[in-house]
């Protein structure tokens, strides 16, 4: 009550930003007649113009009104469009750093190119986050006309781009691209050896376009850089077949639909004991044994593949391949896999080639990559439902625009049905009654299966219509051009029209990218176009009439806002429109996550079969499932966040060490450091403090000093010295190591062996952080069993995670410095030490995913006793042969040292 009257009294927190925002538009719009008086030329000169300022100490903020002014008259003049008041409210918000939540077809994209053009005045770069490859590079053709009008670069990433165009795009006032190619590019910057092969510049400001979907959806689980690992993948088969007689009998595991998770029951266990036993898969012992550890992981993960996963509803598979399915969007994932050996699960359940398992190289969240980032921001049609969770994890404020104008569309109440066939059937009812009004209707189903089903059921009907799912997806742009004409009705999979939108009548534009590209000659295109806009205008009318868009949920997602962009299809712009959801009780959210009590009640009241029950309270009782499902999805995803922030820590440690060895041409100090710190810690380790000569370990030591540091010193003759201790023996020691590494770098050149301290130096740090990667994963797996010892699992991760990160700096240490002493220098191999490496993004409902391999071009250091020489070495030519060191063998071949052979002349 309260709370109501002071909404009443002052408003609610939107409509004060709102306010504050809505005050500026004014001094916007003032400036339109003088910046519509400019010729071409003048306007585009304002660019230069703002930069001058810049420099001279203005501000972007006090900027705004001027530069948003000159961006929406360049609009007009290139693109044919004018940002209305509400868009220009739209591009504040995100030049301030927050999320617009804009209503579907109220063109974010045109939104987008204010803030973008402001802040790209900065010369410091701003990169537009879209989804998909596709809209990337749409957004990126359509708004670099506006851009190059005005004077500055665009830039565009997508998947296989040599680094040198990546870089160039990268150095563009303004970058479009996909979350994951802009992620994959900080990983693998962070894997180069030079700065000069790095292709990101610093962040300044990113602009996430489907901020919802890309910062929650896509954000709960990291994204992976990996290479191929060891296992036999034989094994994966072999498993199957036991485990496909295991499910057989629903009493050998019990399964958590809720939580995704599936285990053993005891007799399950007996059972898979007897049958891997049978099939020659188990050692001697029990299955939990140590050395079977193997086994029960390979069986634990076909157990899920055959329970947990549905073929045409998490994947499908194409081309004998196993190919996922985007559970938000219902596009297919290509190139993606499941990581932890689980796509290799799938693969044997339905027989198709088993691929090799990898190993995590790079890993980072997308909550943890978009925080680098000095300002960002983020739009979208459905935000409100998640605002919390934007506010908790990346602090941005989520801003609700209201509409160009108001929405005419009709949202009905929810039909509630006892089961899918009567659901379905009341479906194809409705259907068959909105097809003869001429009005198109768009159906949303929540899996391939399920859209293949009320297609089968309709072609029954003889109502004719288009799918567009995940096995139909290179249609997807020709059917979304025609979802609006009257008439049409197109069956899709929660990926109705993403990023494109559904226009009454039919898209003008795309129909003519479409069906008129064959026509060359101007005036007969000329022609065709004029007769198709004329066309598509008559059937607006029509559609328009019959009552617009009618978008129908065949079920309710787990999540408000995928429900609420497929209503956002309708009623586009203030265009009339329905949306109606039909709801069973033996749908996945009823059944998992509904009411029981709720259930109860309409099986009390007698439903009977095809009837519907419709009620607003129903509709509140299924939204607070909804809400119950989000709120446990934000907890995972936070609790997943904590335990990566700690490795994040570690992560902005190394990469910063990582970027400071890159930075210094001479890294000998840091390596001198290094032998001194190992050579101390050796000597603490054998020759305790105030120990007596006759209780060191001069053997121990002796033996530890020609393994590391490959010499022979006399420790126990040092030990029977008067007055020795053990800082005296360290300074020896010392004194011998620094000596032998002299000789070493008058042999190769000081130059080489700078080259070489380099590149062992960065190689090493690169093994040991994939090493710590996967003793991390370990860790983090087997860390929430020591909530049964009554300990916080987060604090014993953090305090062993800090354990095993000075483990690995001592191993990166003793490596370094072993490795130098050791080391012979060959001309570079033609080989890529990366080979094999992939990108993977996990599945939100899974571990993990992985894409195609990625190719480097880092130079790798070659150990070996050949010289060293920058072209080719002809043993008969010895002027091919360059400087060669006097203790390398000689380049003729004869097996002797150089000083021995031709050496020896000179």
């Amino acid at each position: 009550m309260l709370a109501s009257l002071a909404r009443a009294l002052f408003g609610t927190s939107n409509d004060r930003s709102l306010k504050a925002f809505q005050r500026r538009v004014p001094q916007i719009n003032a400036l339109e007649p003088a910046v519509a008086a400019l010729d071409d030329t003048a306007l585009a000169h304002k660019t230069i113009e703002f930069r001058e300022r810049l420099a001279k100490g203005e501000t972007l903020d006090g900027l705004l009104p001027e530069a948003f002014a000159v961006c929406r008259e360049a609009s007009k003049r290139v693109l044919g469009m004018r940002h209305f008041d509400v868009q220009l409210i739209g591009g504040m918000v995100l030049h301030a750093g927050k999320i617009a939540e804009m209503r579907t077809g109220e063109g974010k994209t045109l939104v987008a190119t204010l803030a973008v053009y402001l802040n790209a005045l900065s010369r410091k770069g701003v990169h537009v986050v879209t989804v998909n490859d596709y809209l990337a590079r749409r957004d990126a053709e359509e708004m670099s006309r506006l851009y190059s009008f005005l004077g500055l670069t665009t830039g565009v990433i997508v998947p296989n781009l040599p680094d040198e165009a990546r870089r160039a795009a990268y150095a563009a006032d303004i970058t479009y691209g996909t979350n994951n190619e802009f992620g994959f590019d900080y990983l693998r910057d962070n894997m180069k050896y030079r700065l000069d092969e790095m292709v990101q510049r610093p962040f300044s400001h990113a602009i996430v376009d489907e901020v919802d979907s890309i910062l929650i959806d896509e954000a709960r689980t990291p994204l992976i850089i990996s290479g191929p690992a060891e296992g036999d993948t034989e094994l994966y088969n072999s498993v199957d077949a036991v485990v496909a007689e295991l499910v057989k009998d629903p009493s050998n595991y019990d399964k958590d639909e809720k939580l995704r998770t599936v285990i053993l029951t005891e007799e399950g266990s007996d059972h898979v004991e007897e049958l891997l036993r049978n099939a020659g898969l188990l050692e001697n012992g029990g299955l939990y044994d140590v050395h079977n550890v193997a086994a029960v992981h390979h069986v634990q993960q076909s157990l899920r593949a055959h329970t947990l996963f549905a073929r045409d509803v998490d994947y499908i598979v194409r081309n004998e391949k196993v190919v996922i399915i985007d559970e938000f969007t219902g596009r297919m994932m290509d190139g993606r896999r499941y990581s932890d050996g689980l796509h290799q699960a799938l693969e044997a359940k339905e027989h198709v080639e088993v691929q090799q398992e990898n190993q995590t190289l790079a890993s980072i969240t997308f909550q943890n990559y978009f925080r680098l980032y000095p300002k960002l921001s983020g739009m979208t049609g459905t935000a409100m439902t998640e605002a919390d969770e934007f506010a908790e994890i990346y602090k941005l404020d989520v801003i609700e625009i209201p509409t160009n104008l108001p929405v005419a569309r009709k949202d009905e109440d929810d039909e509630i049905y006892l089961n899918e066939e009567q659901k379905f059937q009341a479906v194809g009812t409705l259907v068959e009654e909105i097809h003869k009004n001429g009005q198109p209707i768009l159906v949303g189903t929540t899996s391939v299966e399920k859209s293949e089903a009320l297609s089968a059921a309709l072609r029954a009907r003889g109502i004719p219509h288009n799918v567009l799912n995940a096995r139909f997806h290179e249609m997807e742009a020709t059917i979304v051009a025609q979802a609006g004409a009257p008439g049409a009705i197109t069956i899709a999979t929660n990926m109705a029209g993403r990023g494109t939108d559904i226009k009454l009548g039919g898209n003008v534009e795309m129909r003519i990218q479409q069906e008129l590209a064959h026509i060359t000659d101007p005036a007969e295109r000329e022609a065709a176009e004029a007769a198709m806009r004329e066309e598509v205008a008559r059937n607006q009318v029509i559609v328009k009439a019959a009552g617009g868009l009618y978008v129908i949920g065949t079920e309710r997602h787990e999540s408000r806002r995928i429900d609420n962009q497929l209503r956002g299809r309708a009623g586009r712009q203030g265009d009339p429109g329905n949306s109606r959801f039909f709801v069973s009780l033996q749908d996945d959210l009823m059944r998992i996550f509904g009411s029981e009590r709720m259930t109860g009640m309409l099986q009390k009241m007698g439903m009977q079969d095809g009837e519907a029950i419709v009620h607003p309270w129903l509709n509140k009782a299924l939204e607070r499932a909804q809400k119950k499902v989000e709120s446990r999805n934000f907890d995972m995803r936070k609790n997943t966040l904590k335990y990566d922030d700690v490795m994040n820590d570690q992560r902005k440690e190394v990469y910063a060490q990582r970027r400071e060895f890159m930075t210094e041409d001479d890294v000998a100090a840091i390596v001198n450091d290094m032998r001194e710190e190992l050579i101390l810690a050796l000597v603490d380790q054998r020759i305790p403090e105030k120990a007596f000569a006759e209780q060191w370990l001069s053997a121990e030591l002796s033996e530890d000093l020609h393994r590391v540091l490959n010499l022979d010193l006399p420790i126990a003759e040092w030990a029977k010295e008067d007055g020795m201790d053990r800082e005296q023996v360290a300074a020896r020691i010392e004194d011998a190591a620094a000596q032998a590494q002299a000789v070493r770098t008058a042999n190769f050149g000081p130059d080489m062996m700078r080259y070489l301290e380099k590149q062992i130096l960065l190689t090493t740090f690169d093994s040991v952080w994939k090493e710590h990667l996967h003793a991390l994963d370990q860790l983090r797996q087997g860390i929430g069993l020591r909530a049964y010892g009554q300990k916080d699992p987060l604090n014993e991760y953090k305090h062993e995670a800090f354990q095993l990160f000075n483990v690995m700096l001592g191993e990166m240490r003793e490596r370094v410095v072993s490795t130098l002493t050791r080391v012979e220098v060959a001309p570079p191999l033609e080989f890529n030490p990366f080979e094999g490496v992939g990108e993977f993004h996990p599945d939100p409902g899974v571990p993990g995913l992985a894409s195609e391999p990625a190719h480097y071009t880092q130079t790798p250091v070659s150990v070996s006793s050949e010289p060293v020489s920058s072209g080719a070495i002809l043993p008969d030519d010895p002027s091919s042969w360059g400087e060669t060191p006097r203790n390398a063998a000689c380049p003729c071949g004869s097996g002797k040292k150089f000083k021995h052979c031709h050496g020896s002349h000179t």
